[in-house]
């Protein structure tokens, strides 16, 4: 394999990158000075040093401060967020998406995945064990469940709220799913300002 193949497989593997565009990325990169691919290949790789994953939600973020010590998030640190109030979520772009709407006040919690059919390789590889230390440790008057409703997100619904169920005593936090703004099949992640803030406002 030369190496304009080996790097449209790696393009290939990035979310919705067919074929045809991880070519047009191979060719665009050719062309490019070498000074601008250098730039690329720096910025990779003070992405992999310097970004880490928030202890409590797990969110990528930079540091402030030394990046060895361990700090949370940006969010997780704020004090004017609702401390109450976790929203469970897939990934890191269903976060971005939901805070955009600015109609949320709460902390996240990032799943890491979703799984199909409760497989249990699926299921190994979502922060199931983070998430009910989480909840253990915090004192939570609500959880939103905010996974895609596709098959296999509504089979995580119900796998995480079994979860918060077994892991908590009485009395539980109110577990809530966010309405049905969001169509049968559709993403978070894809989703507009106004969609998201009516799923978040009629959450039930």
């Amino acid at each position: 394999m030369d190496s304009i193949d080996k790097l449209k497989n790696i393009f290939r593997d990035f979310p919705t990158v067919g074929q045809r565009t991880a070519g047009r990325f191979v060719y665009y990169l050719m062309k490019l000075p070498k000074e601008k691919t250098d730039e690329l290949v720096n910025a990779i790789l003070e992405l992999r040093s310097k970004i880490k994953l928030c202890p409590q939600c797990f969110n990528p973020f930079e540091p402030d401060r030394n990046p060895t010590s361990i700090q949370p998030c940006a969010i997780c640190s704020d004090s004017r967020r609702n401390k109450n109030l976790l929203c469970v979520v897939e990934k890191e772009t269903d976060l971005l998406s939901l805070e955009s709407t600015k109609k949320f006040s709460g902390i996240y919690f990032i799943l890491g995945g979703t799984v199909a059919m409760m497989r249990k390789e699926d299921i190994s590889n979502l922060r199931i064990e983070q998430l009910k230390k989480r909840i253990s440790q915090g004192n939570f008057s609500e959880i939103i469940i905010a996974l895609n409703p596709t098959p296999e997100g509504r089979a995580t619904s119900v796998l995480v709220e079994q979860m918060i169920k077994e892991t908590l005593v009485s009395p539980f936090p109110k577990i809530t799913h966010l309405a049905k703004g969001i169509p049968v099949g559709g993403e978070l992640e894809y989703a507009d300002e106004e969609t998201l803030e009516n799923a978040l406002e009629g959450r039930r």
